[in-house]
């Protein structure tokens, strides 16, 4: 084999990907490169191939195959599988963080134009267990693990659909693209999953501070709901939910591939620790809550109960400046902080294994 590479080789050892790439450019060599059973010769520079993948592509056609390992680098994720592998990861964590998520919405519910019924976190969750049990902190669940599977299944599929493509031969995201692919998935959740879901969940819980209770349950609240006021009745809110979970989305996945690329730096091939993953998440969550509070609060007033005092979501946020002050716009930063930090962990975790084990078993063309 060797006598076949001598009479035209850079090198009678096998060919890097990343060499072999730059030595036979399209620019330079105008040839395509064609595969040929294995160990393989460059049509051009004859080099033996031993040492490529059979997924490499041929020269002037910029078709990829989704299940095709990039260059030396991340493997692109079929949406299919960050469908099912989203999915899985938001059911998961939202049976784990649900509680933070409650005392959260009812201190950002309890307006400070009336009394204020809670003094803090601490007194927030002794009066709910007081007057509910511990099954009180719960309440508004099953409106968020039915929208929560489907929400992260959304977030990630629409991620991957749109992030493959601008990926570079490398496999890596830069950090603009990612942004603008995180914008795309938190719209493509706000309108399909997110609106609705949490329309629900806040009426729920706004719904346990009244002396009697209307809605006995997620079916039959969702019922009373729609009979009340129609569809609509689940969709308040919406400027202000896509407001919110196009940031949320965009800065969670803006942070997360910036550290991601930092962590890996010029080896795309780098393994990312489950421990490593989870502190990047935990860091990308706590971005996002200081960077869009202010619209979960509108948003969260938009939706509950008293939502007919405001005409519209601009004029939601100017009451609450002009009645509360700005700080009212950062009503339950801390519950807040604590739960999403660990809801993207979770998230980011358990959809990076899950995806790992759907490659082993999960074969994608």
């Amino acid at each position: 084999m060797s006598s076949l590479c001598k009479p035209f080789s850079v090198s009678e050892a096998p060919c890097d990907r990343i060499s072999m790439r730059r030595r036979c450019s399209q620019q330079s060599h105008p040839a395509t490169l064609t595969q040929s059973p294995s160990p393989r010769l460059c049509a051009v520079s004859g080099a033996v191939m031993s040492c490529c993948s059979p997924e490499i592509y041929t020269w002037g056609s910029p078709k990829r195959t989704l299940s095709a390992a990039a260059i030396g680098g991340r493997k692109i994720t079929h949406p299919g599988k960050a469908i099912l592998a989203g999915g899985i990861a938001g059911g998961i964590e939202i049976c784990i963080t649900f509680p933070t998520e409650y005392v959260k919405t009812q201190l950002q519910l309890d307006e400070r134009a009336n009394p204020p019924r809670y003094r803090g976190i601490g007194h927030c969750v002794r009066l709910t267990v007081q007057d509910h049990g511990l099954r009180g902190l719960y309440r508004g669940l099953s409106s968020l693990l039915y929208g929560s599977i489907p929400k992260a299944a959304v977030r990630f599929g629409t991620f991957e659909l749109l992030s493959n493509p601008m990926r570079d031969a490398n496999g890596r995201l830069d950090n603009t693209r990612s942004l603008l692919c995180g914008l795309g998935a938190g719209v493509a959740e706000a309108i399909m999953v997110v609106c609705p879901m949490e329309t629900v969940k806040v009426k729920f819980i706004h719904d346990q501070c009244s002396l009697q209770p209307r809605y006995r349950g997620f079916f039959h609240g969702v019922r009373e709901i729609i009979k009340a006021q129609g569809i609509r009745g689940t969709y308040q809110g919406l400027t202000a939910t896509v407001l919110k979970q196009g940031s949320n989305q965009a800065i969670r996945f803006y942070v997360m591939n910036l550290l991601r690329n930092w962590y890996k730096g010029d080896d795309p091939t780098r393994e990312m620790h489950p421990v490593v993953t989870a502190a990047f998440g935990a860091t990308a969550g706590a971005a996002s809550v200081f960077g869009n509070t202010p619209l979960d609060v509108v948003k969260t007033r938009m939706q509950g109960l008293e939502a007919h005092r405001y005409r519209n979501t601009v004029d939601c946020a100017f009451q609450i400046l002009r009645n509360e002050g700005p700080q009212a716009f950062y009503k339950g930063t801390v519950p807040r902080l604590g739960r999403v930090c660990l809801d993207v962990a979770i998230v980011f975790v358990i959809y990076e294994e899950v995806v790992k084990m759907l490659n082993n078993v999960w074969k994608t063309e």
